[in-house]
């Protein structure tokens, strides 16, 4: 079992910056690949960005590429997403999630993680 709590959501100008995390307990956090999800009001939640163990794969969804960037620290069991020149589209409530399997690459399907956290809402403003 993980438990994943995130944080560092909030009101942010267009063009600002924000850092969320999404600090893990339980099993060996370094077990798992993790992933940021967002879930836009009135829309389904769609993938965000993933990291496998070793931080050595990255994927990112095109709409976010080259703005935000994935990271995380396995001695401090907390992954990362560094939102930079955020846009009013880019409000929504984001999610970390971890995925079993620790030689895996990070997927960017919803169904294939295994825990979720609460969630952090972000909302940008034009």
């Amino acid at each position: 079992q993980v438990q994943l709590v995130e944080s560092g959501g909030g009101l942010v100008q267009a063009g600002g910056s924000r850092r969320l995390s999404c600090a893990a307990s339980g099993r060996s956090f370094s077990y798992y690949a993790m992933g940021w999800f967002r879930q836009a009001p009135g829309q389904e939640r769609e993938f965000v960005a993933g990291i496998n163990w070793s931080s050595s794969v990255t994927y990112y969804a095109d709409s976010v590429k080259g703005r935000f960037t994935i990271s995380r620290d396995n001695t401090k069991i907390t992954v990362y997403l560094q939102m930079n020149n955020l846009q009013p589209e880019d409000t929504a409530v984001y999610f970390c999630a971890a995925m079993n399997g620790r030689w895996s690459p990070p997927s960017t399907r919803e169904a294939v993680y295994n825990y979720w956290g609460q969630g952090t809402q972000v909302t940008v403003s034009s």
